[in-house]
């Protein structure tokens, strides 16, 4: 009997909501259009349920109350396309060969409200098939396999574990002599920063160079009472610039200093005009 499967049953999908149309013939061979199907051709709307039993599928039209079965059509492994063809012009549309267990069967419109659910129906009936498929091929593996008693496993198991006394030596390079270990490294870390002119070498300290022979050392000292200089650039208060530089700077002229000085060719005395710092 081919209701002998009927034992075990899993459910794949439920959709709350479908409707069933009553179709025309169809009008040409290439398929069917829902385009052609009239509102008033509407004949009933309920529940759908799409039940895995064993090697065969089945899509169950029921009442959403009482759970009678309204209609019934049955999807048999690599025969899909006889039982369920999608409408040529719409996703959402159907047409399923319905049975009535005694061999008779009509083709029925069927018409889902979402795309999702359209698509969700599909994804169930196509999942159903790969898993018979998955199914038909391990028994057809495993009867090739216990048939063969003769048969010489060509993969043997193998035994990587270390026996016992066996050991495990492992070389390890150092690379501290070329200065890239993790000592220089560190030493690296708290150097001194390179300079801004990317040389590489840290620049040492050092002190300022001395100021060039062109420029003047001024002295801090005040100049002596008795200097000629001064005496001139307060009685000739619109000197010229030379006179001025001088008062300013009174260590830079050493003429006026050499002729205050004593002569070579005397006796030891001392000029009277000499009495300032200079002569001591």
């Amino acid at each position: 009997d081919e209701f002998d499967d009927d034992s075990f049953e899993h459910t794949l999908l439920v959709v709350r909501e479908v409707s069933v149309f009553k179709i025309p013939p169809r009008s040409t061979s290439g398929g069917y259009k829902c385009g052609e199907w009239l509102q008033s051709d509407k004949i009933w709307s309920g529940r759908l349920r799409v039940v895995s039993c064993k090697s065969r599928a089945e899509i169950r039209l029921e009442d959403p109350i009482s759970g009678d079965l309204f209609a019934a059509c049955f999807v048999y492994p690599g025969l899909r396309d006889q039982s369920v063809e999608p409408a040529l012009d719409s996703s959402r549309y159907f047409v399923l060969k319905i049975e009535d267990g005694t061999g008779k069967h009509a083709f029925i419109g069927l018409g889902f409200a979402e795309r999702n659910e359209a698509f969700d129906f599909n994804v169930a009936l196509s999942d159903h098939e790969k898993h018979v498929k998955r199914e038909s091929e391990k028994e057809v593996s495993a009867a090739t396999d216990g048939g063969d008693e003769n048969s010489i496993d060509i993969h043997p198991a193998v035994n990587h574990r270390l026996k016992e006394g066996e050991t495990i030596r492992i070389n390890v390079k150092h690379k501290l002599a070329s200065g890239s270990g993790m000592l220089s490294s560190g030493i690296k870390s708290v150097g001194l920063a390179p300079p801004p002119n990317g040389s590489g070498n840290p620049k040492p300290l050092g002190l300022a160079p001395p100021p060039s022979g062109s420029g003047k050392i001024r002295s801090v000292l005040p100049p002596p009472p008795n200097d000629p200089a001064v005496t001139r650039l307060t009685s000739n208060p619109k000197g010229s610039k030379d006179s001025a530089r001088h008062a300013v700077d009174p260590l830079s002229d050493f003429s006026q200093l050499e002729r205050n000085l004593p002569s070579k060719a005397g006796s030891g005395t001392t000029n009277g005009s000499a009495a300032g710092w200079a002569a001591f």
